[in-house]
């Protein structure tokens, strides 16, 4: 069950939302969470729910006797090790085994010792939040949670399950068990949602459709034009279609009551790959940067542990989008760039415009995403070779043509392509809070305003839909 999709939309969310605001306290409210985010959860794969409650059930018995200060830390370390090696050994296997195995085998002739498990829906998003939650008691930074159905609704709650933002225990614990369902919350979260689907809907599938109508997957056929289009518009897309995940997540939490921290802050505003790291995919860098990158003494150490620690901590990013030498290479990219940053430029750094800095970061975050996008890293290569006229065909350099009949795309949808950019940067917002500020004085109606808007967006994303296929979160394979 997707967000963008009909039976969520019509049938699911809104009874939902019936249940919660009928039930008479906060503990019949986590019930009826509890139950519909199962249901969410099984709809498409019954089998799959077996994993999740595994991993709560390990956690949560591994987690409970963390709270008792006479046991020896010794054995509060083997509870934490134990929790933690259950939820990464089911993602191992799930996601990393038939990878590893067969590029270990590769090596000897053999790549195809083990075929791939079908990954189940939401597994890097679920394992982490287990993971938190004990490592969190360990450290603690939260109490223990002795309801084990409290600590399974942290885990499986719909909103956040499937695509994130990764929600870290210390941040909801006492959401749990309070938390109120206001007037101004519902509205507020409503408006989020229909911004994300428009986002997802009006922006993300538009860009996915010109994708394929430019046929960026053949890049044998690729001119330079073409190659810088396609960068673009997944750019864009990727960036709509996670960041409208993230405010659809954020907007229907706020409608149930809870507060989950912002996402993305305008990635491609950046003037840094520190900066861009900073507001994209915020809830992931927090994790790594909490989990592991602190624990391995982070920047209070040497420069060339300093280096280890930043190519690991990448490495490991890459390597949780997915198996795959594609992601591995653009995670180890970034910590290449963030190692240039810290140690090469320095405080250099702010003394380069800002106009070269944003550009600089704009074209290596599209750099990283072509890499992101091939699976095949031939592929990504060979585009990105189009990128500056030339391609290599059995060992021989060549050009390619500067553009071909494809480039009418440019102006078919280049009022699109004008709003997404816009899309991009903080000026909408900007302009309604000044509105908002400014009508708010006046005791004028801009909650009804922007609600007519929001109700418009919603209308016009249903109506795109009727004629769209089915269009998952690119996220969701990760």
């Amino acid at each position: 069950m997707v967000f963008s999709g009909f039976t969520f939309l019509l049938l699911f969310f809104p009874a939902t939302m019936l249940l919660v605001l009928i039930s008479r306290n906060i503990r019949w409210q986590n019930a009826v969470l509890l139950v519909m985010s199962l249901v969410f959860y099984t709809w498409g794969e019954p089998k799959w729910i077996l994993a999740m409650l595994a991993v709560t059930a390990v956690n949560y018995l591994c987690a409970l006797p963390l709270q008792n200060k006479t046991l020896p830390r010794g054995v509060k370390r083997l509870l934490l090790s134990i929790g933690v090696i259950a939820g990464l050994g089911l993602l191992i296997y799930f996601k990393y085994a038939a990878f590893f195995v067969n590029a270990v085998g590769g090596l000897f002739g053999r790549s195809d010792l083990l075929a791939p498990v079908a990954l189940p829906i939401g597994i890097s998003f679920y394992t982490f939040q287990a993971l938190t939650y004990t490592v969190d008691v360990y450290r603690k930074k939260a109490p223990v949670q002795k309801n084990p159905l409290k600590l399974l609704l942290y885990v499986s709650c719909f909103p956040q399950l499937i695509a994130g933002p990764i929600v870290q225990y210390g941040d909801i614990a006492a959401q749990l068990d309070d938390r109120k369902i206001t007037v101004n919350g519902y509205i507020r979260g409503f408006r989020r949602f229909c911004v994300g689907l428009a986002k997802k809907v009006l922006l993300a599938n538009l860009c996915g459709s010109v994708i394929t109508e430019l046929g960026m997957a053949d890049t044998g056929s690729m001119t330079v034009l073409g190659a810088w289009l396609g960068a673009i518009l997944y750019s864009l897309q990727i960036y709509f279609d996670f960041s409208a995940y993230s405010d659809m997540a954020i907007g229907i939490g706020r409608m149930l009551g809870f507060t989950y921290k912002e996402n993305f802050n305008y990635p491609y505003m950046a003037d840094s790959i520190t900066d861009f790291w900073r507001r994209w995919h915020i809830s992931l860098g927090a994790f790594f940067r909490d989990y592991v990158y602190i624990p391995l003494g982070g920047n209070r150490v040497g420069k060339l542990r300093l280096v280890l620690n930043l190519l690991i901590v990448w490495g490991l990013t890459g390597l949780w989008h997915g198996a795959s030498w594609n992601f591995i290479l653009w995670g180890f990219l970034y910590g290449v760039l963030l190692i240039f940053e810290k140690l090469v430029l320095g405080e250099r750094l702010t003394r380069i415009p800002s106009a070269l800095r944003r550009i600089f970061t704009l074209l290596a975050v599209m750099l990283g995403w072509v890499i992101f996008y091939y699976e095949d890293v031939r592929l990504g290569l060979r585009h990105i070779g189009a990128l500056i006229g030339v391609t290599v065909t059995n060992g021989v350099w060549a050009t390619i043509p500067l553009f071909d009949g494809k480039w009418l795309l440019l102006g078919k949808y280049a009022l699109p392509l004008l709003l997404m950019f816009v899309a991009c940067t903080p000026l909408a917002k900007t302009i309604a809070d000044r509105w908002e500020r400014k009508q708010r004085k006046k005791r004028c109606g801009y909650e009804l305003a922007a609600s007519v808007v929001s109700i418009g967006l919603l209308a016009l994303s249903l109506l795109f839909l009727i004629g769209q296929s089915y269009n998952p979160f690119i996220y969701f394979r990760f």
